[in-house]
């Protein structure tokens, strides 16, 4: 009796020193535990999913554990095995039997001696092959999964060829816990995920930005390229970018990479306000590119307003104002757009107005005129062509003339863009394309200026002018 008390103290103490608190647990005072094993799994692994004629594929690196709770008798090792039940969320009751079969007889094979290490050994790197269900694990469907609900005898088994026969019993010490084919779906995905985290936490990367080497858990892994950067690196880059008022998804820092951050993680990066203004900014850049989206034109409104096809009034959602979608005026049905302020001016009075100029100098002239006369002549222009036709239509008319000669379209977005130097490769704050002021060609990212450097460019020379 004693050697066997001192043997079960060995192996339990062999235990707590090979694995940790997550993998073994030692119940209080008792000769007993638990032990949470997760299986070694081939590189190629996949789950697998059929609904329908429809068979999804899903890689794995890590399947949730398998738990072995145990009790080791006063007479184990010499004469009795260790008292145990199996519990694994992704194998059945018929699998996890064959498996309580299969450590019975290894406790057998080693009778006398210690036999927990071995049986997780088995578990850890030989249940796949035992079962015959690597490197495919095949999941029921959700039918299937009702019927091992009901009668877990007659379900379908998890990728496994062995079977019992009817006469035989599932072990009592085989326990799954009964859970819907969605939920394990999930519980298996979550669990994949939350262990590759865990191992890259604990892993050292060199950050492609400063360099230094940081540990995992410091660092941010954009999930499509693996490209790893330091979060103090990262949250500065983006943080500039959307202060600057980024539209577009901020992407991976490294030449030529078009991996996106996920909102997860510009959110854990710069923090709640500014993500805030980073969610605003691709909302209003994504509205502003699509081309049947107006907003209102109301100060305190600006709501944006689906517009039908072909068809230039609009009425706000908001606050029920309709307006004409090209002057962003009040709605002037037939009438053209130029002509809707005059007519304004001429509501509730028979006073006619006279016409406006045609020609641009000619409405230069007369709000000069109107800016800079007397009092009496400021009155007396107003009583000839109208206050509301004087501050409101030569006033735009005057701002579209000035956004013609000053401002151009980006060949890609159409975005107005304004030119504020000498250089002729612009970079539109839209799309951030690049291309050229002057004959409005997009221009490659790699090398924009070679554009300029051709001679056979027609804008060859002209990179600067005033």
């Amino acid at each position: 009796m004693s050697d066997d008390l001192e043997a079960q103290d060995d192996e339990l103490l062999a235990l707590a020193s090979i694995y940790d608190r997550e993998e073994f647990r030692r119940d209080g005072c008792a000769r007993g535990g638990e032990i949470r094993i997760c299986p070694d799994l081939p590189r190629d692994f996949k789950v697998t999913t059929k609904e329908g004629d429809t068979c999804t594929e899903y890689r794995l690196s890590f399947l949730p554990p398998l738990v072995l709770n145990f009790e080791l008798p006063a007479d184990y090792p010499s004469t009795s095995s260790p008292q145990f039940t199996l519990n694994c969320k992704w194998l059945s009751k018929v699998q996890l039997t064959d498996v309580c079969q299969h450590l019975d007889e290894l406790w057998q094979e080693s009778q006398g001696s210690v036999v927990l290490f071995s049986w997780i050994q088995f578990l850890r790197e030989d249940i796949l092959s035992f079962l015959q269900i690597s490197p495919v694990l095949d999941l029921p469907s959700q039918r299937d999964s009702r019927i091992n609900t009901e009668a877990s005898e007659e379900g379908a088994v998890c990728g496994a060829s062995a079977t019992l026969s009817d006469e035989e019993q599932l072990d009592p010490r085989a326990a799954p816990p009964v859970d819907s084919h969605t939920d394990l779906l999930l519980h298996l995905l979550d669990f994949n995920e939350a262990q590759q985290r865990k191992v890259f936490e604990g892993r050292v990367f060199d950050c492609g930005i400063c360099f230094s080497q940081k540990l995992g858990s410091d660092c941010l892994c954009f999930r499509d390229c693996q490209h790893v950067y330091c979060t103090a690196c990262m949250s500065e880059y983006y943080t500039v970018q959307i202060r600057e008022g980024t539209t577009r998804a901020l992407k991976c820092p490294q030449s030529e990479c078009n991996s996106e951050a996920t909102p997860m993680q510009v959110k854990h990066l710069v923090g709640e306000e500014l993500f805030g203004r980073y969610d605003r900014l691709l909302l209003q850049s994504s509205l502003d590119s699509m081309t049947d989206v107006v907003y209102c034109p109301r100060r305190t409104c600006g709501t944006a307003v689906m517009v039908e096809p072909d068809n230039t009034t609009a009425i706000c959602s908001a606050c029920g104002y309709a307006f004409c979608t090209l002057c962003k005026q009040s709605n002037h049905g037939l009438y053209h757009c130029r002509d809707k302020r005059a007519r304004e001016t001429e509501k509730g009075t028979d006073t006619p107005y006279a016409s406006l100029p045609n020609k641009e100098e000619g409405l230069r002239d007369l709000w000069e005129d109107y800016e800079t006369g007397s009092k009496a002549r400021r009155k007396f222009l107003e009583q000839r062509y109208g206050r509301k036709t004087l501050q409101g239509t030569v006033e735009e008319a005057l701002s579209g003339s000035w956004m013609s000669e000053n401002t151009k379209e980006c060949p890609k977005c159409s975005a107005t863009i304004q030119k504020n130097g000498g250089c002729n490769k612009m970079v539109c704050y839209k799309c951030h394309c690049f291309f050229c002021w002057i004959c409005l060609i997009i221009l490659p990212q790699l090398k924009p200026y070679k554009h300029f450097e051709d001679p056979n460019s027609p804008c060859s020379n002209f990179f600067f002018t005033p």
